[in-house]
């Protein structure tokens, strides 16, 4: 499978045989336009300028918003229903976060999560490969929660998003609250937008990932 980072929370995920999913496509509002891209399905974890833009993808795709699950070729995808605040959802309401497996691969879109890890809300993430974790706080979970995520979930990969860009215009930290929180061999700096990833790619331990925008 190959993840691709379009910026911001916005990820297209293409499994081997083609089928492809972009979770939380953005408008330019955000200080930055997102690329051209076509899917099969699209996922919005909420409904705000910065994950919902729909235009933005062609090839007509089914949209996932809600807590459900649903097959496409090759992809088996779970929404499950989390906070968007530490407060049950009353100062910002719900969100959806959606897991994929795809190639045998486990990997979780948080979307924009802001309650605190819980045990009841891990046991249902679990198991997973891949995160993708916002890290940026003020309207998510901030870099010291992030890091309780992490560690409890021990997934094999973490691509941090939703975080300060110098083109961003959100309020949200940059990605080194979040990164200076781990040793330094865990982490990864890419010159790419892109990661390829199989079963045999994840060997034991973590690694931390940050992906160029594509």
């Amino acid at each position: 499978m190959i993840i691709k980072y379009l910026g911001h929370s916005c990820f297209q995920l293409t499994e081997s045989t083609g089928t492809t999913i972009v979770c939380d496509p953005y408008s330019s509002e955000v200080g930055f336009s997102m690329p051209e891209v076509r899917a099969d399905a699209v996922t919005i974890s909420h409904h705000h300028f910065d994950h919902d833009n729909l235009k933005a993808v062609k090839g007509n795709p089914i949209v996932l918003d809600k807590e459900s699950s649903f097959d496409l070729p090759g992809v088996e995808i779970n929404a499950i229903k989390s906070f968007h605040d530490g407060v049950r959802g009353k100062r910002r309401g719900e969100n959806i976060i959606f897991k994929f497996r795809m190639d045998g691969i486990d990997v979780c879109h948080l979307g924009d999560l802001g309650e605190a890890c819980s045990p009841e809300l891990i046991e249902l993430l679990l198991p997973v490969d891949v995160l993708l974790i916002p890290v940026g706080g003020n309207y998510t979970i901030d870099a010291a929660t992030a890091k309780d995520y992490v560690e409890r979930i021990m997934p094999n990969v973490v691509i941090p998003m939703h975080y300060r860009t110098r083109e961003l215009k959100i309020d949200v930290d940059k990605p080194d609250e979040f990164l200076r929180l781990f040793d330094e061999e865990m982490i990864e700096e890419s010159e790419s937008c892109e990661l390829e990833l199989s079963r045999s790619d994840l060997g034991e331990g973590t690694r931390i990932i940050v992906l160029r925008r594509a």
